[in-house]
């Protein structure tokens, strides 16, 4: 209960701020990664290395996608509570 006193509720306009760096964010990291990928397959290197460097870049694209879906599954709720609210 003492926790829950000092919790204050965040305002509509702090939760878009929040949406729109979250989506911000996450363009930046998938142009990122892409950068990334583009750059591990210049120059000269082993196959395995460049195995190595896929996989880890495809591990990290999937992490990425897995925190979108996340974020769009929260963002989905809170925006199914705004219209319930309206309805009321």
């Amino acid at each position: 209960s003492h926790v829950m006193s000092e919790f204050v509720r965040m305002t509509d306009t702090e939760r878009d701020q929040i949406d729109q760096d979250a989506q911000v964010f996450m363009r930046t990291c998938a142009d990122a990664i892409h950068q990334l990928r583009t750059e591990a397959h210049k120059g000269v290197q082993s196959a395995q290395v460049k195995e190595h460097r896929t996989a880890v870049l495809d591990f990290i694209e999937d992490y990425l996608k897995r925190v979108c879906k996340l974020y769009s599954e929260q963002r989905a709720i809170r925006v199914k509570r705004v219209i319930d609210k309206k309805r009321l």
